[in-house]
């Protein structure tokens, strides 16, 4: 392609997004959402197109929690800082300041707990909404409580 098309440095980025589809596809079928293969016996091509939906979608709702979670998350939240410091297109990247002092502390400026997206969802698994109502000096009484 020429220049004007795409440029070298453009080239390069394009081919560094590529490691975020593969560290995707590993998210969602192994390590974060643990989206199964499908079974030879369920094979049909409706069920196939559902399963990718599945997967695309579970990929999406993953991505959007790690953007307004990065705060709390051991992923990058500053992203013009790091790529501030980096070198060059072709240089690996590198953490900003404020990743690297939460990733040290292991605690956010707030000083909340900082986790890993599977410890973050593991956290979240355990919160429940409950809905409590009793009765005191015959007159009733609902609230909710979240543990």
């Amino acid at each position: 392609m020429d220049e004007e098309t795409l440029s070298a440095t453009d080239t390069v980025k394009a081919d560094k997004n590529l490691s975020q589809v593969e560290q995707a596809f590993r998210s969602y079928k192994t390590v974060d959402l643990k989206v199964r293969p499908i079974s030879h016996s369920h094979y049909t091509a409706e069920r196939v197109k559902a399963h990718i939906f599945l997967c695309m979608l579970s990929y999406y709702v993953e991505w959007h929690m790690r953007e307004l979670l990065a705060p709390i998350l051991f992923d990058e939240d500053d992203w013009e800082a790091a790529a501030a410091r980096k070198e060059s297109v072709v240089s690996p990247a590198k953490k900003s300041e404020k990743a690297k002092k939460k990733a040290n502390k292991k605690r956010t400026s707030e000083n909340l707990p900082v986790h890993g997206f599977q410890t973050l969802l593991d956290d979240l698994a355990t919160i429940v909404k409950n809905t409590i109502s009793t009765t005191i000096a015959s007159k009733s009484f609902v609230f909710e409580k979240i543990t």
